[in-house]
């Protein structure tokens, strides 16, 4: 309005100044003969009159300009209203649904504690309000008006790998009868289920790996998990304890919803004795957390509710240490040992490292088998990597047995070397 009132201020302003130049040009013709200057005074009226329709067509443009500004400020101003708004509503109670009574009237225990029979809304399918369900409750009324998904913790979600690992069975040498043992175990009731209903008997349920460092049973996992077609969630044992109470065994619960929810699934928990050794006395408050977290594992194991097509596996370099709760029957069914390669494993694991080398004639993979007694499967890869450094270094293309003994002189010396220690270290323990 403003805008419109100072438009027509200015038009009345023009108006007014152009009708006294018309009155001054009349009483100038009255005095003056029709002659030249009236002539000129006439050209000199018209371009005024020219200029000042020049000036409101100027003026009518930036009116409409003004006017299509203010309109997308308004819009701006509605918006950012809106928002606001929004902004102003009061947060939703979270409640948890205990129980249902009639169509559209449900038991729910909130959030703070107590339980109240409330409502459903229209925009909520009552179909959907199922015990144990999360839902959202006005703040006022405690009507239910929406329904919240499963809650899951995001590391259990984190654990599962997408992209298969690239190990395959022939990538493993000197553990055929350990092969054949997961295979019976793990593989075969995921691909072949009907077998075991035939016979009348329940499958496994998991196995145990045991053995020293470096002998492969993490690699016996990775290929299981990329021969089926199974989901495959990786553990490590150290990840389950956590800090505050029931942290860890929520965890433990998650994980296996969600191999239940992508079965077929394998759990492989690797490094299990950290969680899983012997029940003592707890002396502090992380030894009863650890524990309360091994029994919701053995919970879990157990299955009381039918776990699907859920295999797990477990490994560990200490099954001494480990609760005998754990190594029963119909939780770990299977316990296999994975030992150091004999003569024969050590040359198949070094065919395997030295299939992609480039070797010389005289490179002899027995003796160096005969060479490598009780070295492990990484040992012997090591012992690989060693030997085509020593060719590079030579700037050689290719590796000789020269390379390979060196290789071997070098990595067994570590094994004898025994750490000392430090002095203060001593007095100590004294």
């Amino acid at each position: 309005m403003v805008f419109e009132e100072f438009i027509s201020a200015e038009l009345k302003k023009e108006k007014k100044s152009f009708e006294f130049k018309e009155e001054d040009s009349e009483k100038i013709e009255e005095k003056e003969d029709i002659g030249g200057d009236t002539v000129k005074e006439q050209l000199k009226d018209k371009a005024v009159i020219a200029e000042l329709e020049s000036r409101i067509l100027k003026l009518e443009l930036e009116k409409k300009e003004l006017e299509r500004e203010n309109l997308q400020l308004m819009k701006e101003n509605e918006i950012l209203r809106r928002e606001l708004d929004r902004m102003r509503v009061p947060p939703l109670i979270v409640g948890t649904v205990v129980d249902k009574v009639g169509e559209r009237k449900v038991v729910v225990k909130s959030s703070t504690g107590p339980s109240f029979l409330v409502n459903i809304s229209h925009f909520v399918n009552p179909e959907d309000l199922t015990p144990g369900k999360r839902v959202c409750l006005n703040q006022q009324t405690l009507t239910v008006v929406d329904v919240l998904p499963e809650n899951k913790d995001y590391r259990a979600k984190a654990m599962e790998i997408d992209e298969k690992p690239s190990v395959r069975y022939e990538d493993i040498g000197g553990l055929e009868k350990q092969i054949q043992e997961v295979r019976e175990v793990v593989e075969l009731p995921l691909k072949h289920p009907e077998l075991f209903e035939k016979i009348g008997i329940e499958p496994p349920k998991g196995i145990l790996l045991y053995g020293p460092p470096g002998t492969g049973k993490t690699l016996l996992a990775k290929a299981v998990a990329t021969e089926t077609n199974a989901t495959f969630i990786r553990v490590v044992g150290s990840e389950l304890v956590k800090k505050f109470i029931g942290e860890g065994a929520s965890l433990v619960k998650d994980i296996f919803k969600l191999a239940k929810e992508k079965a077929p699934s394998i759990i492989f928990i690797d490094e299990i004795d950290a969680i899983a050794a012997k029940r003592t006395d707890a002396l502090t408050g992380g030894d009863r957390e650890v524990q309360r977290t091994l029994m919701q594992l053995l919970a879990e194991m157990d299955g009381f509710d039918a776990r699907g097509d859920v295999k797990i596996i477990g490994a560990t370099n200490r099954p001494d240490i480990l609760d005998p709760a754990i190594l029963r029957p119909g939780r770990f069914d299977r316990i296999i040992e994975v030992p150091a390669p004999d003569e024969k494993g050590r040359l198949e694991i070094l065919k395997i490292h030295t299939k992609k080398m480039n070797l010389d004639k005289d490179v002899n993979l027995e003796e160096i088998a005969k060479m490598t007694e009780g070295c492990v499967g990484a040992e012997l890869k090591a012992i690989c990597t060693e030997a085509g450094m020593n060719a590079i270094r030579e700037l050689r293309d290719y590796i000789t047995m020269d390379d390979f003994k060196k290789a071997v002189e070098k990595i067994m010396s570590k094994k004898d070397v025994k750490i000392k220690e430090p002095a203060h270290l001593e007095v100590l323990y004294r």
